[in-house]
């Protein structure tokens, strides 16, 4: 064989050889259950936009009460209350909306929108100068729903079998803001006030901008018919697996706030100082994060419904423990347990859900499956403060958690018949 035809063989060879190299490669990356570059990369800019828009809501939330009645008309609890509540309502009514036009117009462009509308109902509120205009800054807050936006976007941009970590970054973002603010927010209170508080949340949020436009990978190209979008609402809604999914996140949020009617006033009866409280919260939520790998190896062993009606069990477990600490003496060692027990089960379903979700919903319909969940999300929000107060006030506190372990024992029953959906090809 001449030397030419020798060479052009060999390189023939070589590249056979390479292209089996990267074959071998990416079959080995797919099936990884480690995060890929790009999925890190999404993972964690997208984990900051819900981190940095988090923080400024949470910073509120812990004074905004006392601090509402300094605005001329804030003597009127009720007003104050739909200055706090109202966020909720605006939020919960336009999730589907918002989900659904970035199944239609792509995700970075929704997101941009409602983070910029929110930043101006930041600013809105920081220079409300009565009660009124704060109750219209917090609305046009609320009006910046991105948060199916975003998970639907994290969702384009992640494996499924690497889902529910990228997920869990977020809700880790989410508790350790929350525990955060629990924090500064007294402290930054008495330095710039409630107004100083919304003019930072809008700083905050023209950061998170940045970081769509900057740090965000690019989203995958929409793949769908416009047509079939506009059929994507019904899909859901009609979805017996999305609908177990949206009934968990109302239980879930409903219960949580529910939760925290009674709770403050346990630990002041436990001889813990309302200034002190975050010493029980902080170490119970980064205690519980700990655990959270558990979830990760079990999902990877195939378990991931076992951990998800494992969380939802402990969580019923922690409202009959609370309802028992009613009748005993007063023990802060006992509510930091029930406490460290109650975010372990949370952050498990927290990250667990939306994956869930992303991955049962119909890909051309996602943004609107999550435009769903998120809805019902901030339903329960309202419905847990609202139904919470109520029970505490007629009935006591032994009906509240009574009530909230009847939700989630409703919520194991609904979940225990559903199948986790098979992994799609990456």
């Amino acid at each position: 064989m001449p030397s030419s035809e020798l060479t052009r063989a060999f390189e023939k060879e070589r590249h056979h050889a390479r292209q089996s190299r990267l074959f071998m490669t990416l079959a080995s990356a797919s099936s990884s259950t480690s995060l890929l570059p790009l999925e890190l990369r999404a993972s964690f800019s997208l984990a900051s936009i819900f981190a940095m828009r988090m923080l400024g809501l949470f910073l509120v939330l812990p004074v905004f009460a006392l601090e509402a009645v300094k605005y001329p008309g804030g003597d009127d609890p009720a007003r104050v209350g739909l200055a706090m509540g109202i966020y909720g309502l605006t939020q919960g009514i336009l999730q589907i909306p918002f989900g659904m036009a970035s199944d239609r117009f792509g995700r970075k462009k929704v997101i941009l929108i409602g983070l910029l509308i929110f930043a101006l109902g930041s600013f809105l509120a920081a220079w409300a100068p009565t009660l009124n205009w704060l109750i219209a800054g917090r609305s046009l807050q609320g009006a910046g729903a991105i948060s199916a936006a975003v998970t639907a976007l994290l969702a384009d941009l992640t494996r499924d079998e690497v889902r529910t970590k990228a997920m869990a970054l977020v809700g880790a973002s989410i508790g350790l803001m929350f525990a955060l603010s629990l924090v500064l927010a007294p402290w930054l209170a008495t330095q710039i006030g409630l107004s100083g508080l919304f003019a930072l949340t809008g700083v905050l949020v023209i950061l998170c901008m940045a970081v769509v436009i900057w740090a965000v990978p690019p989203e995958p190209a929409l793949t769908s018919a416009p047509s079939s979008r506009l059929h994507g609402l019904k899909e859901v809604l009609t979805h017996a697996n999305l609908l177990r999914l949206d009934l968990g996140a109302f239980i879930l949020h409903a219960v949580q706030l529910a939760m925290w009617v009674a709770i403050p006033a346990m630990l002041v009866q436990a001889g813990l100082a309302k200034a002190a409280h975050w010493q029980v919260y902080l170490p119970a939520v980064l205690l519980s994060f700990v655990l959270m790998g558990g979830l990760f190896a079990l999902e990877a062993r195939g378990h991931l419904k076992a951990a998800f009606l494992g969380g939802v069990g402990l969580i019923g477990l922690v409202q009959l423990g609370l309802w028992w600490a009613l009748n005993q003496a007063p023990n802060i060692w006992l509510l930091g347990f029930l406490l460290f027990a109650f975010f372990v089960g949370f952050n498990v379903l927290e990250a667990s859900q939306p994956s869930l979700a992303s991955r049962v919903a119909p890909a051309h319909a996602r943004g609107a499956a999550l435009g769903v969940y998120n809805t019902v999300q901030s339903l329960g929000f309202f419905v847990g403060g609202f139904g919470g107060g109520w029970l505490a006030k007629h009935y006591g506190f032994e009906a509240l958690f009574a009530g909230c372990f009847a939700l989630m024992l409703i919520w194991l029953v609904a979940a225990w018949g559903m199948k986790p959906p098979a992994r799609s090809a990456s």
